[in-house]
């Protein structure tokens, strides 16, 4: 890729080797073909910018990100300049979330809005930023097959544990189970690539969610006595009190 490279060429032109700056080896053919229809309708602009973005994330996460990233992401931000040029803004239902629970992502994220309201000229702000960490968060967790499979049968055990120890069944409609299974998957991708979330809760304020939330807060000591010992992993004190918050919601919607 080099900018400008197909500035005055048509369809079979030769581009000289020496204009390319930058060249894709995307994984397998499938990968390939959704990025060569994505630039019939994607000005190139944005796969520069998107480019920049995972060239940045590379550095910060030092993870390896999944290649269908330059897709997704490029594909992402063309949507959300379009959708705030025509006056529609979507909030970030999960943004407190993922500024708490992945910094490096948001952080990474919030450079990116940055770049895109300059180039753009647009005003996209901080749910823009977690929707771009969202997308960097399952560039890392997806990468392998075996990963996500363990990740659903995860998520798929501590909703049945939830279940059965409420004797509720959970309504998979509701915005509190989106929201309660978005966090599993965030909690299940650090427990596939051992992040623990730090604590940095105040212990009076996991006291008082404790005794608030009784009932959720004793489901979520099962739920940790079950990952402890299947998959060798600590819950941090943050990661009770989060899954508690999200379990007493859930629960105290179905039972309305």
């Amino acid at each position: 890729m080099g900018r400008g490279l197909a500035f005055q060429k048509k369809i079979g032109d030769e581009i000289a080797e020496e204009a390319i700056d930058k060249t894709y080896h995307l994984a397998n053919s499938d990968l390939f073909h959704k990025f060569q229809e994505l630039l019939v309708d994607v000005p190139i602009t944005y796969l520069e910018i998107a480019n920049d973005i995972i060239d940045e994330a590379k550095v910060t996460l030092k993870n390896p990100l999944n290649d269908s990233l330059y897709i997704s992401i490029t594909d992402h931000l063309y949507a959300a300049v379009q959708r705030v040029k025509e006056g529609v803004r979507v909030r970030n239902l999960l943004l407190w979330d993922v500024k708490r629970l992945f910094p490096d992502e948001f952080s990474v994220g919030v450079n990116a809005v940055k770049r895109i309201e300059e180039k753009f000229k647009v005003n996209l702000g901080e749910d823009e930023a977690g929707n771009i960490a969202l997308h960097l968060v399952n560039a890392q967790s997806d990468s392998e097959n075996e990963d996500a499979y363990m990740m659903a049968e995860l998520m798929q055990e501590i909703i049945q544990i939830t279940s059965y120890y409420f004797k509720v069944q959970l309504d998979e409609e509701s915005v509190y189970f989106y929201r309660f299974t978005t966090h599993l998957r965030f909690f299940a991708s650090r427990i596939m690539n051992h992040r623990q979330l730090t604590d940095e809760t105040d212990d009076e304020l996991l006291l008082i969610i404790q005794k608030k939330y009784q009932n959720a807060y004793q489901c979520v000591e099962r739920i940790a006595d079950f990952i402890r010992k299947k998959y060798d992993y600590e819950m941090s004190n943050d990661e009770k009190l989060y899954l508690t918050i999200h379990i007493a919601r859930l629960v105290q919607k179905v039972n309305q």
